[in-house]
């Protein structure tokens, strides 16, 4: 369990100490990522790692201010197609995620935690609209208030890296200053400090109907400058990230606040 008692993670604690953390706070964070290729020098869970460290500074932050939150276990899994010509990648369907996702939400609500917020790092659309959209389904039953920052909105993207916007946010210097900063025995060095940068725009790739990694033009399934990457970078795009999630939170409570007002 982390020495840090600012943090709630839900999977170190025993159900008393929820409950009673319910008491005092309905907010939760849910990090979200996939088990997926990112290059040769990055392990499988980057997304994970990225979704798990914006959440636990988020929550930090977020308790200076007198909000408490709750950490969910990270989700390991999501639509990856993408990443599938690389060995470990592991994908499910769309109807598989929503499905997870429906059901989460709709515990996490049930023990009252009904402010909800994912940290998403695993960008590929169809996960991304998949998440989104049954997060909007969750919130018009009524279920929970739930929202799905998305970091390519220019609101957020214009704090990130230049890479980042250019579109090779994949497995290049943003990821791998990011797991460098949370995780630095993970990334392997020998291999990232070699290899060559490869400047091509994804999402753009994705557009005009590139179905994978490779055929979206990288071999290694890497997009961006790995050797550029720096744990200075990562701390700084952490903060960044964190920011996001603690306007997000700050938000949907006003939102759900202002609901309650006027019942």
């Amino acid at each position: 369990m982390s020495t840090d008692t600012r943090l709630h993670y839900l999977g170190h604690m025993t159900w008393p100490e929820v409950a009673e953390l319910s008491q005092r706070t309905n907010v939760v964070l849910i990090p979200t990522g996939a088990t997926e290729a990112h290059g040769p020098h990055l392990p499988l869970e980057t997304d994970v790692i990225i979704a798990l460290g914006s959440c636990s500074r988020a929550a930090r932050r977020l308790a200076q201010e007198g909000i408490e939150c709750l950490i969910t276990p990270p989700l390991h899994y999501g639509v990856t197609n993408f990443g599938l010509p690389f060995a470990g990648t592991i994908s499910i369907s769309e109807a598989a995620l929503s499905e997870l996702i429906m059901g989460i939400c709709g515990s996490l609500a049930r023990h009252g935690f009904t402010v909800q917020v994912f940290s998403n790092h695993h960008l590929e659309p169809a996960h991304f609209d998949t998440l989104k959209r049954t997060a909007r389904e969750v919130t018009e039953r009524g279920i929970a208030h739930v929202a799905v920052p998305d970091v390519r909105d220019p609101r957020w993207a214009a704090s990130l890296s230049e890479e980042f916007r250019a579109g090779a946010r994949h497995g290049g210097a943003y990821e791998t200053s990011l797991v460098m900063a949370e995780r630095p025995a993970l990334v392997r060095e020998a291999i990232r400090a070699q290899l060559p940068p490869v400047w091509i725009d994804l999402p753009q790739r994705i557009r005009e109907g590139a179905r994978s990694f490779k055929e979206a033009g990288s071999a290694q399934a890497y997009f961006g400058n790995p050797a550029a990457a720096s744990v200075e970078e990562g701390e700084q795009l952490f903060a960044a990230l964190a920011d996001m999630l603690v306007t997000t939170v700050k938000d949907l409570l006003s939102t759900s606040r202002e609901e309650q007002d006027g019942r």
